[in-house]
């Protein structure tokens, strides 16, 4: 499907990409991961022709069609539904020449090509795809300039899913969709008939929905088969490698280096010297492992913890518009320790029980009573623009610590996690992932007691998401999150409480049981009915436990494949640092030709199990619905 070929790219003169290479199969499913800035976005650019390469090239199939979603949402008049069917520019035109061809033949072609496009079904899949992404029955009559920009995006997205390119790419679409909306998404990709290519900083999204990473490092494309845990443990294994390696070349290269230095001038040695200073010419240099550091988060520790419950809401409604609640019948206690998740369909009200809770709202009946002193910090993304464009986080602090010394001014903006040379940069010039850090610093200045945390992983790549993982389990106060990161959710919580039908309740599934309700298409079911919930779900649980049993064997295979391939792309890579040696072949020839027929054959059977585990993945897939 895509083949790239020693491919260099540079922007405002810096060299992103440099002399890379990589060959994607069709309906490969990929995730292309890599730090912050590392390319990502540029390499797309490339592939749909808005960037010319410095050098190299890249091909795809003749009429091959790519699709992403469009940098402007759309605005229009027009009804979501309308727009999403005019994605498919195919289908309109065979329709409107339908409508006027008189020749016999080309009537028959028009009708045998809508049939091969499944012309005739395709309001049904767009409302399909609209309502996967949270769009009901009444949103898909209303123009879409009735909608916001984060759902307008989703329009977009809608769009490009329906037309259905040959080759899909998909830059950060989680970042505008909720909980819901990505595990609708992940499942989509999964069954996805054709190539995708999605940029993604989402660990559960690339376990789930790829088959595929593709790592941006070092300026350089690797391909890794699987999905990402099986990516970090090949990428550390390799680098485990080469850090022996390089360390055993090191030795060598001192032991000969020691060698002529001692000998080169010695008549009886010289011969010897001169033959391993040959030898070093000829060694090539395994490159040092580069560990690429990510500053962590540091959340200020409250001065004194209040005793529980810190929150108790008896009663309680909260609205926007009096006589209007989003939110009633609220009955809920916080404990000093909660770890608190929402859960809940973009519009159902989360944000407004986040601002409830943080002062930001107030009760309009019912009460809510907060612990003495309480402080609670809050963090939500359009935050980022109430920083002040023209201030640097030093200027930002200072507003906070007016008298401190400048030494202690950098060191509390430090903590944040941005470096020295980011510290005086106006915020408007910042990456987003620095302006996160910058608002998740001054949302936690006065080390709250509770800390309100509304997708705080938006412009996050996945190292930071950890080292936020890791900070959060540090905090000793409570958290209350709202995000569509299911591996922070699951890493950092303990409580799961749903905000659905105009009320909060606390859920009583795990996150497994949850995806399993939104996957199954069930958005608008409350699957915690007093009555029969718990018998129902008991029963799912064992119907899924004998469809498991059932699949063990088959499951088992592909595991024993998936280590396989793992212990022969490890050979591969031991023989490939040998069989570099020049020396090799000077000293010992027949090793030489044996390592290089031992080399060839584990490539074979690396080709052997890979495709085997192709098939059996797609025999356990369609087994279990996906």
């Amino acid at each position: 499907m895509l083949t790239i070929s020693d491919l260099s790219a540079r922007v405002a003169g810096r060299l992103l990409i440099d002399h890379a290479s990589l060959t994607l199969p069709e309906g490969t499913k990929a995730g292309l991961v890599g730090r912050n800035g590392a390319g990502k976005s540029t390499l797309f650019r490339i592939i749909t022709g808005d960037l010319s390469a410095e050098t190299g090239s890249f091909s795809i199939p003749k009429n091959c069609r790519i699709g992403q979603v469009a940098q402007e949402a759309p605005g229009t008049e027009e009804p979501l539904i309308e727009i999403v069917l005019k994605a498919d520019t195919e289908r309109l035109t065979l329709l409107e020449e339908a409508e006027t061809a008189t020749d016999a033949h080309r009537i028959a072609d028009i009708q045998t090509r809508l049939a091969d496009i499944d012309a005739h079904s395709a309001e049904a899949r767009a409302a399909s795809i609209l309502s996967g992404l949270g769009f009901d029955n009444e949103a898909q009559k209303r123009p879409a300039s009735s909608f916001s920009g984060g759902w307008r995006m989703r329009i977009a997205l809608a769009a490009v899913l329906f037309a259905q390119p040959d080759l899909l790419l998909l830059d950060e679409p989680t970042n505008y969709l909720d909980l819901e909306g990505t595990l609708w998404l992940e499942d989509y990709v999964r069954r996805y008939p054709h190539t995708v290519i999605i940029i993604s900083h989402d660990r559960d999204l690339l376990n789930r929905a790829v088959n595929t990473i593709v790592h941006l490092e070092q300026k350089k494309l690797t391909f890794y088969r699987g999905p990402f845990d099986q990516f970090e443990r090949q990428r550390a294994e390799a680098r485990e490698l080469q850090m022996k390696a390089r360390e055993k070349q090191q030795a060598k290269r001192k032991h000969m280096e020691a060698f002529v230095e001692r000998f080169r001038y010695k008549a009886s040695k010289a011969r010897q010297a001169q033959s391993r200073l040959k030898a070093l010419e000829r060694m090539g240099n395994i490159s040092a492992v580069i560990e690429e550091h990510v500053q962590g988060f540091q959340f200020p520790k409250p001065e004194k913890q209040p005793a529980s419950p810190i929150i108790t809401l008896e009663k309680a409604t909260v609205g926007y518009t009096p006589g209007e609640p989003v939110l009633s019948r609220l009955n809920l206690r916080i404990d000093n320790d909660d770890r608190i998740a929402l859960l809940g369909a973009n519009g159902n009200g989360k944000s407004t029980f986040a601002k409830l809770i943080s002062g930001k709202l107030k009760t309009e009946n019912g009460t809510m009573t907060r612990a003495p002193h309480l402080k609670i910090g809050y963090f939500a993304q359009h935050q980022l623009d109430d920083l002040v464009p023209a201030a640097s986080a030093v200027e930002h602090i200072r507003k906070r610590m007016p008298d401190a010394p400048e030494a202690k001014l950098r060191s509390r903006v430090a903590q944040m996690g941005l470096s020295t040379e980011k510290m005086d940069t106006a915020a408007r010039d910042l990456s987003g992932g620095e302006k996160a850090r910058l608002l998740m610093g001054l949302a936690t200045f006065d080390g709250p007691n509770l800390l309100i945390l509304d997708e705080p992983t938006n412009h996050l790549d996945i190292d930071s998401r950890s080292a936020l993982i890791d900070a959060l389990n540090a905090f000793e106060g409570a958290v209350i999150l709202i995000s569509h990161d299911q591996h922070l959710i699951e890493a950092t919580v303990d409580r799961l409480w749903l905000v659905r039908d105009g009320t909060v309740n606390s859920y009583d599934g795990d996150l497994e049981d949850y995806r399993s309700l939104i996957v199954s298409g069930s958005r608008g079911q409350n699957r915690q009915k007093e009555n029969g919930g718990d018998a129902s779900k008991a029963g799912q649980r064992r119907a899924a436990a004998e469809r498991r049993k059932e699949l063990a064997p088959l499951k088992k295979k592909i595991n024993e494949i998936e280590s396989l391939t793992a212990r022969l792309e490890n050979e591969i890579q031991r023989l490939d640092k040998e069989l570099s040696d020049p020396a090799i072949y000077e000293r010992t020839p027949e090793k030489a030709s044996l390592m290089a027929k031992e080399r060839s054959n584990a490539q074979k059977q690396l080709a052997d199990a890979e495709e085997e585990w192709l098939l059996l993945s797609g025999e356990y897939e369609e087994a279990t619905g996906g």
